[in-house]
């Protein structure tokens, strides 16, 4: 495991579309966004990728060309897409990844689509990535309890976040408030763990987008069964979230994931809190339960690290502690 060195102001950052771009029309958000980094004091360069009209930035052989250089380059200390997107799988065999091996680890930032390769980065070079934030995010202050990815990547010591109790149902509108900076939280609800009781565990954090994650299954670029052998000796913190999948399909993958042996390391399974539907007889809790419910694995459900606001960011390969005890929902992250 490695993990790059703490974030200071007057380090660059790279910012590229490994998936899909930003459309005119919300180019003013980027802006904000971009500022927003250096107002915290970073330089910010933001690569050729960006292009927001079709389904990806630019043919495959560019972005990954683009993404590799800019985690190459040592005056890089960290790289953010604007968002996710639809087909960064694409990318898995275009990037260099002997040189990426021998490389200083970059800090990586993203969720959603970007877990298509942000996961194969932990898993083959072993480098922590952050899960749980965007670039288009960045303008967003950490609502109380919860971080902001800088802090997290700045991070010299163990860091705890709490559960603030409340999300938000739907997103800002980017395109009439492109300055917004403050999540609307209108919605109450936290942490559940399946069966009900309390919870205590630990081990080491790996996961991402179910959606992005299951096509990954079983190749060489998600092999989750051997990074729990590795770390047999502390377990791990297996965490998931549904962007918009149907129960039914989230039900089939993670199905589909037991199968592959995802979970045989696992001291915990946390899933986000998710938009996507459910239907008359299956909702998405039904889902989880109906497929990982007969594991003898803790589950926690409803944890901020879904497609829907406000975020907490996970660390791939952090030694996590997760507390689910009253009204102390908690976990906390060591980047050792």
């Amino acid at each position: 495991m490695e993990f790059p060195r703490p974030l200071r102001p007057g380090d660059r950052i790279g910012v590229t579309s490994p998936s899909s771009g930003v459309p005119d029309n919300l180019r003013p958000r980027l802006d904000v966004c971009v500022a927003s980094l250096r107002e915290r004091g970073f330089e910010v360069v933001v690569g050729d990728c960006m292009d927001g009209e079709r389904v990806t930035s630019a043919p495959k052989e560019q972005r990954a060309a683009e993404l590799t250089a800019m985690l190459l380059d040592p005056a890089i200390r960290a790289v953010v897409p604007p968002w996710g997107g639809e087909l960064a799988i694409d990318l898995l065999d275009q990037l260099d990844w002997d040189a990426l091996a021998a490389a200083e680890p970059t800090w990586t930032v993203g969720w959603s689509d970007s877990t298509s390769w942000m996961l194969p980065l932990s898993l083959r070079l072993g480098w922590a990535s952050i899960h749980g934030w965007n670039l288009m995010d960045t303008a967003y202050a950490a609502p109380d309890g919860l971080l902001h990815w800088v802090d997290v990547a700045s991070a010299t010591e163990p860091f705890t976040q709490r559960s603030p109790g409340r999300h938000r149902v739907g997103w800002g509108d980017y395109r009439a408030t492109p300055e917004i900076s403050e999540m609307q939280l209108d919605a109450p609800g936290s942490w559940t763990v399946v069966g009900g009781g309390d919870l205590d565990v630990s081990g080491r954090l790996v996961g991402g987008c179910i959606e992005c994650v299951m096509p990954l299954a079983g190749t060489p670029y998600a092999d989750v069964p051997a990074h729990g052998r590795a770390h047999a000796d502390e377990g791990l913190l297996v965490y998931l979230e549904a962007a918009e999948h149907g129960s039914y399909d989230v039900c089939r993958a993670l199905h589909g994931l037991r199968l592959s042996g995802w979970f045989e390391h696992a001291n915990a399974i946390l899933i986000g809190r998710t938009p996507a539907p459910g239907h008359d007889d299956m909702s998405q809790h039904d889902a989880v339960i109906d497929a990982l419910g007969m594991l003898d694995v803790p589950i926690v459900l409803d944890m901020e690290i879904g497609h829907t606001q406000p975020f907490l960011p996970l660390v791939n390969h952090a030694l996590g502690r997760v507390v689910v005890d009253g009204d102390r929902h908690e976990v906390t992250q060591t980047l050792a």
